[in-house]
């Protein structure tokens, strides 16, 4: 059967027709949704060595031991930790020589969303499987959000992207980028949404889940992902509940001291705000898509060499989909209710006061900024200075459209824009686009324009195409 344009049906037909493939189902929260489909189609006897819905939280913590919350990764992991070790310990020594063991499990909540914009359901799935068999084996866990407003078409699209895991796992391991994109076959975005996916073991040896993470950006399965500092992928609840945000966006090309200034400013500013309360804030750097582009496409080698310098200084990244400031407010304020804040240069700020970019909103610029500045958001304006003339512009000099200035006079005087006042001016003279250069000639000048861990790490790994300068001529024989 061709793997082309299968329905799930077919998919999970597929599957069980395969002689080698044998597992386990375990599912918390939305029923069996996933192993439902393989009785559906018939010849499950030749798939389904067992099937659990442990519902019952306290018959739950008895098979996978006690947890904190019920839909979370770490209750996944345990889920196909022990049916796959189970599957082992029960079958291996009678088909293990001629079988491919998986456990498949997830956890998931539905719920309707109301009209009120309440979030619906979530959950995580994943698969453990074998590639041969007796071989070590790897899994894929992704973190899903269900966004249809009924509940029973939740659970339908958490059944079809279930089988779209296994049957992805199972027949394009080899090629993870063509596995993220098959699993919403038969869905659409505006249903399910998969913020996160990690891979591991010996199946995916060669894989970068950071890239992983930036091609469910690019294939549309998410508007946003997020990674630690050290590479780990995760969703930004695990990060952001709950707690106040400072994010800096950027193309980070490499960042700069101007660019780190405005950031530890902005923080010193943002930590005094009394809603804060004394909380340390989360502060994080962001990149869209369009920023990461060379030229008209995407390189991935660039990408990693952004995301290396970042790490370098311990921040967590965010990667998205959003041109406009007050969808990126919007999305960090459906994992928090706590102040953001965004710090920001002079030519971004004349952005979003610009109505040309608005004109596809009913509400235009005001409608854009009621979103931006609805929770509590505050942009901290760095100054520019021009590279030609000299002239420093700030917030208050800062020359606005005519319709515009008593907007933007209330802007400034309730706090919502608010201008760093205590910057490094010798900062202000560093420009990006004069850095590349000196990096590609290794000119050790560039610690002068750069923070010293990025320095290292550009020097270290070689990163934007770094190469040492020729110490000394060559003796000529």
């Amino acid at each position: 059967m061709s793997s082309d344009k299968l329905n799930t049906g077919q998919k999970a037909l597929q599957i069980n027709l395969d002689a080698k493939k044998y597992g386990a189902f375990a599912e918390i929260g939305a029923g069996q949704e996933v192993a439902r489909w393989f009785f559906h189609v018939g010849k499950a006897s030749g798939t389904v060595a067992k099937t659990i819905s442990a519902y019952d939280m306290a018959v739950s913590d008895a098979i996978y031991g006690p947890s904190d919350r019920y839909v979370s990764r770490k209750r996944l992991q345990a889920m196909l930790d022990l049916e796959f070790d189970l599957l082992l310990k029960r079958l291996d020594k009678t088909i293990g020589d001629r079988r491919t063991f998986f456990a498949f499990a997830n956890t998931v909540t539905t719920k309707p969303i109301s009209k009120y914009g309440e979030e619906g359901g979530q959950g995580w799935l994943g698969i453990k499987f074998q590639t041969l068999p007796r071989c070590e084996p790897s899994t894929i866990i992704i973190h899903v959000r269900m966004l249809d407003w009924e509940t029973p078409r939740q659970q339908e699209a958490v059944g079809i992207i279930g089988v779209n895991l296994i049957h992805a796992a199972f027949y394009q391991h080899i090629e993870p980028d063509r596995l993220i994109g098959s699993l919403l076959d038969g869905l659409t975005s505006q249903r399910v949404e998969v913020d996160m996916i990690k891979f591991s073991g010996p199946a995916f040896g060669d894989v970068d889940n950071r890239l992983m993470a930036l091609q469910l950006v690019e294939q549309w399965l998410t508007e946003a992902t997020l990674f630690t500092a050290d590479g780990e992928t995760v969703i930004p609840g695990e990060l952001l509940w709950k707690k106040p945000v400072l994010l800096e966006r950027g193309s980070f090309r490499p960042l700069t001291n101007p660019m780190l200034d405005m950031l530890e400013r902005a923080q010193e500013m943002f930590v005094r705000e009394p809603a804060l309360q004394g909380e340390e804030p989360v502060v994080m750097f962001e990149m869209t898509l369009r920023q990461l582009q060379v030229g008209d496409a995407i390189d991935h080698r660039d990408f990693l060499d952004r995301v290396d310098t970042l790490g370098a200084l311990g921040k967590p990244v965010l990667i998205s989909n959003f041109l406009r400031y007050h969808r990126l407010v919007t999305y960090l304020s459906r994992h928090t209710q706590k102040p953001i804040g965004l710090p920001i240069g002079l030519v971004r700020l004349r952005d979003i006061l610009d109505e040309k970019f608005y004109t596809d909103l009913p509400g235009g610029l005001m409608e854009s900024l009621g979103q931006l500045f609805k929770n509590d958001a505050k942009l901290y304006i760095y100054p520019s200075l021009d590279k030609k003339t000299g002239q420093l512009t700030t917030v208050e000099n800062l020359e606005v459209p005519p319709n515009l200035r008593h907007l933007y006079a209330h802007l400034v005087e309730n706090k919502f824009i608010q201008s760093i006042a205590n910057y490094n001016p010798d900062a202000l003279k560093i420009y990006s686009s004069d850095l590349l250069a000196k990096i590609h000639a290794g000119d050790e000048s560039l610690a002068q324009f750069i923070p010293p861990p990025i320095f290292e790490a550009i020097k270290a790994k070689k990163l934007f195409g770094w190469r040492q300068k020729q110490s000394a001529a060559r003796v000529q024989p």
